[in-house]
């Protein structure tokens, strides 16, 4: 294995871009590699990336994530599951579970449907709108906004503050600012509010759900923890929807022949939507404290190194998914790693599936043809999720 062969940075605009020969060539020439300038090892091959997914022991998530968090090593806040080992991730997780059932999920359908209505009609014999500003960014607003209670007319407000504090200048690491890290501060006011008045919303459950800690204690959120979570739901439910909605318009339309299918067989749409998922993942990188020594082809990973597990990559590795850089509607897939692996699955899964699913069905139904305004586009810059920021398309 040649380590100088072939290059990964997760900060580099041109990979990022496109990232799928950076990725085949790390398959191929370097299954483990290590970047020195920022010291992080990555793992690009499915098996390796499903396996390490799963084993906490080694991969673990005690200290984050994310690339930048992991490099900026200061204390977390506590409470957020994606950045918790068990036990503490098995409290913390059975609680946000009891909140996010598969089945409550699809409960939501009929009002997921009334805010694509809400989105789309209006632009109905525009002859094109941007597919973010008017729908990918909007809708999953709407729905977090509706789950927790937050008033319509400051769930923009929220939104804006999780895309900001996401963005990167192109070519440059995350800025970390330790204080505002998953904070729910923005929500004080409103759990406060929903404290005195209960409803039949995310808030109200997690204010007076009863749960045994690590200790052994039967107990409520602090008001910490509930800020803590509540900033949770509002950024992660967010960030990744809006990008997979961007990427099913940018793929249909690159795929005229398949879209079509869809509109003429609605029931592939579900399955559309896992491979659209598969194909372009909002989040394609998921990063991993090193516990203790791994070692791969031949090669030893010290303790307490930074380990990049590259879903995206993963996601196209012919071993697991044959003719895996063939976008393909109809493909059968037994399970993709967009959403993670093991104990750290997305729990919001359901509800991003449902979105995306609901979403493509309002646009079909209105524009059976689109394709992409190429002059007008702008892909977002994040270290966590891609896809795009601006995604114009004419439609007829």
């Amino acid at each position: 294995m040649t380590q100088a062969s072939v290059y990964f940075d997760p900060y580099d605009v041109d990979i990022n871009a496109d990232p799928y020969p950076t990725y085949a060539r790390l398959r191929e020439e370097a299954p483990i590699y290590y970047n020195e300038p920022y010291d992080f090892w990555a793992l690009s091959r499915h098996e390796d990336v499903q396996k390490a997914l799963t084993n906490w022991q080694v991969f673990s998530s005690s200290r984050g994530d994310l690339l930048d968090i992991l490099r900026a090593d200061f204390e977390l806040p506590k409470g957020v599951v994606m950045w918790e080992d068990p036990p503490l991730h098995t409290t913390h997780r059975g609680l946000m579970s009891r909140v996010f059932t598969p089945k409550r999920m699809a409960q939501l359908e009929d009002q997921v449907r009334a805010y694509c209505i809400r989105c789309l009609d209006p632009l109905v014999g525009s002859h094109g709108f941007d597919i973010i500003t008017e729908l990918g960014s909007m809708l999953p607003m709407r729905v977090i906004g509706m789950l927790l209670g937050i008033p319509e007319q400051d769930q923009v407000a929220v939104r804006d503050k999780t895309d900001r504090d996401l963005r990167t200048r192109p070519g440059q690491p995350m800025k970390i600012v330790e204080e505002e890290v998953v904070t729910g501060e923005l929500f004080a006011d409103y759990i406060e509010w929903r404290a005195e008045h209960p409803s039949d919303d995310l808030m109200t459950e997690l204010l007076v759900a009863e749960f045994t800690d690590e200790t052994g204690t039967v107990r409520r959120l602090t008001r910490e923890e509930l800020l803590t979570y509540v900033g949770l739901i509002a950024g992660a439910g967010n960030e990744t929807t809006t990008r997979l909605v961007g990427w099913t318009g940018k793929l249909l339309a690159e795929h005229p022949d398949q879209r079509r299918e869809l509109v003429g067989n609605p029931s592939l749409i579900p399955g559309a939507i896992e491979e659209i998922l598969r194909y372009e993942a909002p989040s394609p990188v998921q990063a991993r404290t090193v516990a203790r020594d791994a070692r791969y082809y031949g090669q030893t990973v010290p303790e307490n190194s930074i380990m990049l597990l590259l879903n995206g990559s993963a996601n196209r590795d012919e071993r697991h998914f044959p003719a895996a850089d063939r976008f393909d509607v109809r493909r059968t897939i037994d399970h993709h790693l967009s959403f993670g692996y093991g104990l750290h699955f997305c729990l919001g899964a359901a509800l991003a599936r449902l979105e995306g699913r609901v979403a493509l069905d309002e646009v079909l139904r209105r524009w059976p043809d689109w394709e992409v305004d190429w002059d007008n586009v702008e892909q977002a810059h994040t270290p966590t999720v891609r896809g795009w920021e601006k995604l114009p398309v004419l439609t007829r």
